[in-house]
């Protein structure tokens, strides 16, 4: 595990209800009012790592990923200016049928807050803590989203709305693409991070961290 993501993160399983072979999973650690994240995904024909840095602000810093299958590996450097300018560094091996990695147009996503990591669901926090949605009824608010497609790792805008949908005292969010006809309301729990994605993913592990043992005291000499 990363040295920044410490022992006492807590880490999270998500499974697909119409997709047996694919898993996902995230450590995380909440730091103030951001957090860091280092996590994967596990499918039939492809496997991610990645690595994910939240500011106080719940706005993206990076996201560092690695996607590989048979005869082939791709990786991609995302990263978000405190100008708000996206810079994507993307590189490929190997032959496989699927879109060049990387951000081709970086004026496309210009607005962005947050990434949008494909399939994977801690991604939503971001944008669920940052307007409040735990905290108050909130209407819908539109968001521009740096997408990254899985396992193709390329990187488009994404338009979507959040916003509250509290049901029978669960905490849920209402999610809608905007430029396409997906909706979904998500079920989170207190600390904003997906339990239900209908469609996504479903959790069904959850491991909470424990501190570093202290270490002993050294033995004095006689």
């Amino acid at each position: 595990m990363d040295e920044r993501v410490a022992s006492d993160a807590r880490t999270c399983l998500w499974a697909d209800d119409g997709d047996a072979d694919r898993v996902e999973s995230a450590s995380v650690r909440f730091d103030g009012a951001g957090m860091r994240a280092i996590g994967g995904a596990r499918a039939a024909s492809y496997a991610t790592a990645w690595e994910l840095d939240v500011d106080d602000g719940w706005r993206t810093l990076a996201l560092r990923i690695t996607a590989r299958g048979l005869g082939w590996s791709r990786s991609l450097d995302l990263e978000r200016s405190p100008q708000g300018e996206w810079r994507a560094v993307a590189t490929q091996t190997g032959d496989v049928d699927l879109p060049a990695p990387g951000l081709a147009d970086p004026s496309s996503v210009a607005g962005a807050l947050d990434c949008d990591l494909g399939l994977c669901p801690l991604t939503n926090t971001m944008p669920i803590r940052r307007l409040g949605l735990l905290d108050a009824d909130v209407p819908e608010t539109a968001l521009v989203m740096a997408w990254v497609d899985v396992p193709s790792l390329r990187v488009i805008r994404s338009e979507q709305g959040y916003a509250s949908a509290s049901v029978g005292g669960r905490r849920r969010v209402r999610f809608r693409s905007l430029d396409g006809d997906f909706a979904a309301e998500l079920e989170v729990d207190d600390d904003g991070v997906v339990v239900d994605y209908p469609g996504i993913g479903r959790r069904v592990g959850l491991t909470a961290g424990r501190p570093r043992p202290e270490r002993p005291p050294a033995a004095s000499g006689t």
